[in-house]
Protein backbone atom coordinates (compact mmCIF):
# COMPACT_ATOMS: atom_id res chain seq x y z
CA UNK A 1 0.00 0.00 0.00
CA UNK A 2 1.30 2.94 -1.21
CA UNK A 3 0.46 6.85 0.34
CA UNK A 4 0.73 8.25 -3.15
CA UNK A 5 -1.25 7.47 -6.60
CA UNK A 6 0.46 4.28 -7.21
CA UNK A 7 -0.85 3.56 -11.23
CA UNK A 8 0.97 5.14 -13.84
CA UNK A 9 -1.63 4.90 -16.92
CA UNK A 10 -4.62 6.86 -15.21
CA UNK A 11 -7.12 9.16 -16.30
CA UNK A 12 -4.94 12.17 -15.86
CA UNK A 13 -8.49 14.09 -15.22
CA UNK A 14 -9.41 12.06 -12.58
CA UNK A 15 -6.44 12.09 -10.64
CA UNK A 16 -5.79 15.50 -10.89
CA UNK A 17 -8.89 16.36 -9.36
CA UNK A 18 -9.62 14.38 -6.58
CA UNK A 19 -5.29 14.88 -5.67
CA UNK A 20 -6.32 18.70 -5.93
CA UNK A 21 -8.79 20.79 -4.95
CA UNK A 22 -11.97 18.05 -5.10
CA UNK A 23 -9.82 15.63 -2.69
CA UNK A 24 -9.16 18.94 -0.15
CA UNK A 25 -12.50 19.71 0.17
CA UNK A 26 -13.68 16.94 0.95
CA UNK A 27 -10.87 15.44 3.76
CA UNK A 28 -12.00 19.54 5.18
CA UNK A 29 -15.36 18.86 4.79
CA UNK A 30 -15.48 15.36 6.11
CA UNK A 31 -17.65 15.79 9.12
CA UNK A 32 -20.10 17.34 6.64
CA UNK A 33 -20.23 14.29 4.07
CA UNK A 34 -20.23 12.01 7.01
CA UNK A 35 -23.61 13.25 8.29
CA UNK A 36 -25.07 14.28 4.77
CA UNK A 37 -24.48 10.78 3.53
CA UNK A 38 -24.84 8.79 6.67
CA UNK A 39 -27.87 6.94 5.39
CA UNK A 40 -26.31 5.82 2.30
CA UNK A 41 -24.04 4.23 4.49
CA UNK A 42 -26.62 2.44 6.53
CA UNK A 43 -28.05 0.87 3.84
CA UNK A 44 -24.57 -0.27 2.19
CA UNK A 45 -24.12 -1.86 5.50
CA UNK A 46 -27.05 -3.93 5.64
CA UNK A 47 -25.24 -6.00 3.30
CA UNK A 48 -23.17 -7.47 5.58
CA UNK A 49 -25.81 -9.08 7.30
CA UNK A 50 -25.18 -12.46 6.20
CA UNK A 51 -21.04 -12.56 5.83
CA UNK A 52 -20.04 -11.34 9.24
CA UNK A 53 -16.16 -12.49 8.63
CA UNK A 54 -15.98 -11.36 4.80
CA UNK A 55 -13.82 -9.96 2.91
CA UNK A 56 -14.87 -6.31 1.59
CA UNK A 57 -14.11 -4.04 -0.74
CA UNK A 58 -14.92 -0.68 -0.78
CA UNK A 59 -14.36 0.78 -4.00
CA UNK A 60 -14.00 4.83 -4.06
CA UNK A 61 -13.67 4.70 -0.23
CA UNK A 62 -12.86 8.45 0.00
CA UNK A 63 -11.70 9.49 3.52
CA UNK A 64 -12.95 6.30 4.86
CA UNK A 65 -16.12 6.61 6.64
CA UNK A 66 -17.85 3.92 4.85
CA UNK A 67 -14.59 1.59 5.00
CA UNK A 68 -14.17 2.20 8.66
CA UNK A 69 -17.96 1.35 9.75
CA UNK A 70 -17.81 -2.13 7.65
CA UNK A 71 -14.79 -2.97 9.72
CA UNK A 72 -16.59 -2.43 12.58
CA UNK A 73 -19.42 -4.16 12.12
CA UNK A 74 -17.50 -7.58 10.48
CA UNK A 75 -16.38 -10.38 13.10
CA UNK A 76 -13.28 -11.71 14.11
CA UNK A 77 -12.00 -12.60 10.51
CA UNK A 78 -12.96 -10.18 8.52
CA UNK A 79 -11.39 -7.09 7.02
CA UNK A 80 -12.28 -4.30 4.60
CA UNK A 81 -10.18 -2.95 2.54
CA UNK A 82 -10.66 0.76 0.85
CA UNK A 83 -9.68 1.93 -2.29
CA UNK A 84 -9.09 5.52 -3.71
CA UNK A 85 -7.36 7.50 -6.44
CA UNK A 86 -7.30 10.42 -4.23
CA UNK A 87 -4.05 10.60 -1.84
CA UNK A 88 -5.09 13.29 0.35
CA UNK A 89 -8.34 11.44 1.07
CA UNK A 90 -6.51 8.22 2.00
CA UNK A 91 -4.06 9.56 4.07
CA UNK A 92 -7.06 10.91 6.18
CA UNK A 93 -9.00 7.53 6.05
CA UNK A 94 -5.70 5.96 7.84
CA UNK A 95 -6.06 8.90 10.38
CA UNK A 96 -9.26 7.67 11.21
CA UNK A 97 -8.74 3.55 10.92
CA UNK A 98 -5.81 4.04 12.75
CA UNK A 99 -8.26 5.44 15.84
CA UNK A 100 -11.39 3.77 15.30
CA UNK A 101 -10.95 0.21 13.12
CA UNK A 102 -7.61 -1.20 12.99
CA UNK A 103 -9.41 -4.00 10.77
CA UNK A 104 -9.72 -1.34 7.86
CA UNK A 105 -6.66 -0.65 5.24
CA UNK A 106 -6.16 1.15 2.33
CA UNK A 107 -5.14 1.18 -0.68
CA UNK A 108 -4.35 4.87 -2.74
CA UNK A 109 -4.79 3.73 -6.61
CA UNK A 110 -7.45 3.45 -9.45
CA UNK A 111 -9.37 1.04 -9.06
CA UNK A 112 -9.42 0.53 -12.85
CA UNK A 113 -6.19 -0.51 -13.25
CA UNK A 114 -4.95 -2.08 -9.61
CA UNK A 115 -3.59 -5.61 -9.11
CA UNK A 116 -6.03 -6.77 -6.72
CA UNK A 117 -4.36 -10.71 -7.30
CA UNK A 118 -6.09 -13.55 -7.44
CA UNK A 119 -9.43 -13.32 -6.30
CA UNK A 120 -9.83 -12.48 -2.95
CA UNK A 121 -13.08 -10.38 -2.13
CA UNK A 122 -16.75 -11.29 -0.96
CA UNK A 123 -18.42 -8.50 -0.92
CA UNK A 124 -17.68 -5.56 -3.49
CA UNK A 125 -19.49 -2.12 -2.13
CA UNK A 126 -19.22 1.54 -3.09
CA UNK A 127 -20.97 4.74 -2.19
CA UNK A 128 -20.51 7.31 -5.10
CA UNK A 129 -17.54 5.83 -5.97
CA UNK A 130 -17.60 3.38 -9.23
CA UNK A 131 -19.22 6.46 -11.68
CA UNK A 132 -15.30 8.02 -12.56
CA UNK A 133 -14.18 5.16 -14.25
CA UNK A 134 -12.80 6.52 -17.64
CA UNK A 135 -13.72 2.91 -18.81
CA UNK A 136 -15.79 1.35 -17.16
CA UNK A 137 -16.11 -1.90 -18.58
CA UNK A 138 -12.80 -2.93 -17.64
CA UNK A 139 -13.39 -1.54 -13.75
CA UNK A 140 -16.22 -3.54 -13.46
CA UNK A 141 -14.31 -5.94 -15.31
CA UNK A 142 -10.93 -6.33 -12.85
CA UNK A 143 -13.41 -5.61 -9.85
CA UNK A 144 -14.66 -9.59 -10.98
CA UNK A 145 -11.71 -10.89 -11.09
CA UNK A 146 -10.93 -9.85 -7.83
CA UNK A 147 -13.79 -11.17 -6.24
CA UNK A 148 -14.19 -14.91 -5.23
CA UNK A 149 -17.10 -16.79 -7.44
CA UNK A 150 -20.63 -16.10 -5.85
CA UNK A 151 -19.28 -12.87 -4.16
CA UNK A 152 -21.42 -9.93 -4.56
CA UNK A 153 -21.77 -6.51 -5.68
CA UNK A 154 -23.49 -3.37 -4.54
CA UNK A 155 -22.82 0.00 -4.94
CA UNK A 156 -24.90 3.16 -4.98
CA UNK A 157 -24.49 6.16 -7.82
CA UNK A 158 -26.59 8.99 -8.46
CA UNK A 159 -29.64 8.72 -11.25
CA UNK A 160 -30.37 11.40 -13.28
CA UNK A 161 -29.44 15.29 -12.93
CA UNK A 162 -33.18 16.52 -12.99
CA UNK A 163 -33.40 13.74 -10.55
CA UNK A 164 -31.42 15.17 -7.82
CA UNK A 165 -32.31 19.46 -7.69
CA UNK A 166 -30.22 19.79 -4.38
CA UNK A 167 -26.92 18.70 -6.41
CA UNK A 168 -27.81 20.77 -9.32
CA UNK A 169 -29.25 23.47 -7.49
CA UNK A 170 -25.48 25.79 -7.18
CA UNK A 171 -24.81 25.22 -10.53
CA UNK A 172 -27.75 26.94 -12.33
CA UNK A 173 -27.84 29.49 -9.64
CA UNK A 174 -24.40 30.44 -10.19
CA UNK A 175 -23.54 30.12 -13.93
CA UNK A 176 -25.08 33.47 -15.13
CA UNK A 177 -21.93 35.00 -12.27
CA UNK A 178 -19.33 31.79 -13.72
CA UNK A 179 -19.60 31.22 -17.03
CA UNK A 180 -16.75 28.66 -17.45
CA UNK A 181 -18.73 26.69 -15.49
CA UNK A 182 -18.19 23.01 -17.26
CA UNK A 183 -21.59 21.92 -18.68
CA UNK A 184 -22.28 18.08 -17.75
CA UNK A 185 -22.75 15.58 -20.56
CA UNK A 186 -24.31 12.53 -20.60
CA UNK A 187 -22.27 9.01 -19.64
CA UNK A 188 -19.17 11.34 -18.75
CA UNK A 189 -17.10 10.28 -16.15
CA UNK A 190 -18.63 12.09 -12.92
CA UNK A 191 -21.66 12.23 -10.29
CA UNK A 192 -24.32 11.18 -12.88
CA UNK A 193 -21.95 9.15 -15.43
CA UNK A 194 -24.22 6.51 -14.17
CA UNK A 195 -27.75 8.06 -14.55
CA UNK A 196 -28.33 5.71 -17.64
CA UNK A 197 -30.33 2.04 -16.07
CA UNK A 198 -29.80 0.41 -18.96
CA UNK A 199 -26.16 1.82 -19.85
CA UNK A 200 -25.24 1.08 -16.02
CA UNK A 201 -26.78 -2.97 -16.78
CA UNK A 202 -25.18 -3.21 -20.19
CA UNK A 203 -21.58 -2.63 -18.81
CA UNK A 204 -22.03 -5.16 -15.63
CA UNK A 205 -22.78 -7.34 -17.96
CA UNK A 206 -20.10 -6.79 -20.36
CA UNK A 207 -17.85 -6.80 -17.65
CA UNK A 208 -18.71 -10.43 -16.45
CA UNK A 209 -21.20 -9.95 -13.67
CA UNK A 210 -24.43 -11.76 -13.26
CA UNK A 211 -28.14 -11.11 -11.71
CA UNK A 212 -27.54 -7.41 -12.09
CA UNK A 213 -30.51 -5.43 -10.98
CA UNK A 214 -30.98 -1.99 -10.42
CA UNK A 215 -33.71 0.05 -7.78
CA UNK A 216 -34.83 3.19 -7.60
CA UNK A 217 -34.08 4.70 -4.14
CA UNK A 218 -35.14 7.96 -2.87
CA UNK A 219 -32.97 8.42 0.22
CA UNK A 220 -33.49 11.81 2.61
CA UNK A 221 -30.25 13.12 3.84
CA UNK A 222 -30.17 16.17 6.22
CA UNK A 223 -27.26 18.18 7.53
CA UNK A 224 -27.23 21.15 9.96
CA UNK A 225 -28.29 24.90 8.53
CA UNK A 226 -24.93 26.24 10.13
CA UNK A 227 -22.78 24.10 7.22
CA UNK A 228 -24.49 25.29 4.07
CA UNK A 229 -21.98 27.91 3.54
CA UNK A 230 -19.35 25.50 4.08
CA UNK A 231 -21.70 23.26 1.34
CA UNK A 232 -21.97 25.88 -1.18
CA UNK A 233 -18.31 27.01 -1.18
CA UNK A 234 -16.16 24.02 -1.52
CA UNK A 235 -18.11 21.37 -3.10
CA UNK A 236 -18.86 20.35 -6.46
CA UNK A 237 -18.04 22.54 -9.45
CA UNK A 238 -18.90 25.63 -7.94
CA UNK A 239 -16.80 25.28 -5.05
CA UNK A 240 -14.33 24.27 -7.40
CA UNK A 241 -14.75 27.49 -9.24
CA UNK A 242 -14.72 29.99 -6.02
CA UNK A 243 -11.18 28.38 -5.30
CA UNK A 244 -9.64 30.73 -7.90
CA UNK A 245 -11.73 33.68 -7.94
CA UNK A 246 -11.54 36.88 -6.36
CA UNK A 247 -13.27 38.01 -3.21
CA UNK A 248 -15.78 40.10 -4.57
CA UNK A 249 -16.56 37.53 -7.37
CA UNK A 250 -16.67 35.21 -4.11
CA UNK A 251 -19.19 37.15 -2.10
CA UNK A 252 -21.31 37.67 -5.38
CA UNK A 253 -21.80 33.73 -5.89
CA UNK A 254 -22.55 33.03 -2.73
CA UNK A 255 -25.00 36.00 -1.97
CA UNK A 256 -26.43 34.34 -5.51
CA UNK A 257 -26.74 31.06 -4.08
CA UNK A 258 -28.64 31.27 -1.31
CA UNK A 259 -32.05 32.20 -2.47
CA UNK A 260 -31.89 28.96 -4.35
CA UNK A 261 -31.42 27.02 -1.48
CA UNK A 262 -34.73 28.23 0.40
CA UNK A 263 -36.81 24.99 -0.52
CA UNK A 264 -34.12 22.89 0.82
CA UNK A 265 -34.44 24.63 4.07
CA UNK A 266 -36.67 23.47 7.17
CA UNK A 267 -35.39 25.38 10.66
CA UNK A 268 -31.75 24.46 11.36
CA UNK A 269 -31.36 21.34 8.96
CA UNK A 270 -31.00 21.39 5.13
CA UNK A 271 -33.24 18.62 3.94
CA UNK A 272 -33.18 17.29 0.47
CA UNK A 273 -34.29 13.66 -1.41
CA UNK A 274 -30.61 11.72 -3.20
CA UNK A 275 -32.47 10.08 -6.06
CA UNK A 276 -29.92 7.47 -6.28
CA UNK A 277 -29.49 3.47 -8.11
CA UNK A 278 -29.40 1.14 -5.56
CA UNK A 279 -27.41 -1.56 -7.63
CA UNK A 280 -26.65 -4.89 -7.13
CA UNK A 281 -24.76 -8.32 -8.78
CA UNK A 282 -23.08 -11.71 -8.24
CA UNK A 283 -20.15 -12.75 -9.36
CA UNK A 284 -21.24 -16.53 -10.89
CA UNK A 285 -18.87 -18.32 -12.77
CA UNK A 286 -19.69 -19.42 -16.13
Amino acid sequence: MNDAYDDQNDDKTQAALWNGSAGRAWVDSQALMDTMFRPIKDLLLESLAHVPNAAVLDVGCGAGATTVAIAGRLGAQGRCTGIDISAPMIAAARERAAREAPAAEFVCADAQRHDFGPARFDLVLSRFGVMFFDDPVAAFARLRHATRDHGRLRFIAWRSQADNAFQTAAERAARPLLPQLPQRRPDEPGQFGFADRGRVADILAAAGWKDVTLRAADIECTFPATELPTYLSRMGPVGRALEGADAATRNKVIAALQPAFAPFLHGDEVRFTAACWDVSAHAVPG
